[in-house]
């Protein structure tokens, strides 16, 4: 049986959809053994064509914008391009992210030639709540510490603010690419779920064909932020919500050693 997505949002030029972890965009030749995509589903629910303007990746849940015809489509895909959409995302870090702070490093494509130059990237982060949990890999360390951060990427790089958490030396949790294995499968035991810990939770614009500004919100609100005032449709996020459950602090001042 087909899983149908979540509306988020809709009107008669775009949809907002919840995009499940595990999911891809669309079809692609870079991974031949997935099975589930929003493009194709969300064609088949609605009954019409939809148009992608942005994408997430594969681990990546969270709000995702369709548009709904060619014209609605160019618009957004320009304003995306531009700089022109407010985009925030969640995510769990290893490590305490000590205090705000904005990152500017240029990131090369992935798949780039060696000699190709960086392109400019920027993110901010806010780190929302701290926790640490007893038991180590590292036996310098008794406890494992985790930040719940809050990403605002300026610019659209493909795995911006995954790299820029590693430029950090905070990397996202689940990350296999760009963090530790014994890191990622310690906490995957803790929490149950081996997953990438990375959820889109808003993204704000100006409506291309009416120029209204728009915001939609996934719903979702870690420890540390105001809880948002419409959750109308939200689907359950359990993994994320056991995740919120765990004895999350405030945060506090001091430079101790951050821990594994």
């Amino acid at each position: 049986m087909n899983q149908s997505l979540t509306l988020l949002w809709r009107d008669e030029h775009l949809v907002a959809v919840h995009k499940p972890a595990g999911w891809l965009v669309h079809r692609t030749g870079l991974d031949a053994h997935a099975s589930r995509f929003v493009l194709q589903t969300l064609r088949d629910q609605l009954g019409q064509s939809v148009w992608p303007v942005h994408r997430l990746d594969r681990g990546t849940c969270g709000v995702l914008l369709m548009a709904l015809h060619s014209e609605a489509a160019r618009g957004l895909g320009q304003a995306f391009a531009g700089g022109a959409v407010d985009k925030t995302y969640l995510a769990m870090t290893r490590g305490w992210l000590p205090q705000a702070c904005s990152v500017d490093h240029a990131l090369r494509p992935d798949d780039a030639p060696a000699n190709a130059p960086p392109q400019p990237a920027r993110t901010a982060f806010t780190p929302l709540a701290r926790l640490a949990m007893a038991g180590s890999i590292d036996p310098r360390f008794e406890a494992m510490r985790a930040c719940l951060v809050e990403a605002r990427p300026v610019t659209g790089r493909r795995h911006q603010i995954r790299r820029h958490l590693k430029h950090l030396a905070h990397p996202i949790i689940g990350d296999a690419t760009h963090g530790k294995g014994p890191v990622n499968r310690w906490w995957a035991g803790v929490l149950g779920a081996q997953r990438l810990w990375l959820h889109a939770q808003s993204l704000t614009f100006t409506h291309p064909v009416t120029g209204e500004r728009v915001q939609v919100h996934s719903g979702l609100s870690a420890p540390g932020q105001r809880p948002h005032a419409d959750s109308c449709g939200v689907p359950a996020l359990p993994d994320w919500q056991a995740l919120f459950d765990l004895p999350w602090a405030p945060l506090c001042d001091g430079s101790d050693n951050p821990g594994p």
